[in-house]
């Protein structure tokens, strides 16, 4: 049975090589495609505090939409809100397996839970 999840862009550079790190150690992930299939509120919180980093790292501030909605001085629940609406906005790739949870920046911090 397959107990790990990556939560992938494949657009983005560092979720490539985070799953390619995984395959080249002999893990076949399940992959989630989150701008298509976005966790919920709930998944997204559990993936933030399991990860042990604080809501605002799970943002991509450099995303233009971070901006655009003057999200600088946003709570965390509104920028949970903001994460659940436009699943743009998550910072990736979320690695979650059996050992842990990390949010894989680098791509490497997810040996930690291989």
């Amino acid at each position: 049975m397959n107990n790990t999840v990556i939560y992938h862009n494949p657009k983005c550079n560092t979720s490539r090589k985070t799953l390619e790190l995984l395959r080249d150690n002999g893990v076949e992930p399940t992959i989630i495609e989150y701008l298509k299939t976005p966790p919920s509120r709930d998944e997204l919180l559990t993936m933030i505090r399991d990860a042990g980093i604080d809501t605002r790292t799970a943002v991509r501030r450099r995303e233009p939409l971070y901006a655009e909605l003057n999200l600088a001085s946003a709570t965390d629940d509104e920028l949970l809100d903001a994460m659940v609406e436009h699943p743009i906005l998550i910072e990736r790739p979320f690695v979650v397996t059996r050992k842990g949870t990390r949010l894989a920046r680098p791509a490497e911090v997810v040996r930690d839970i291989l």
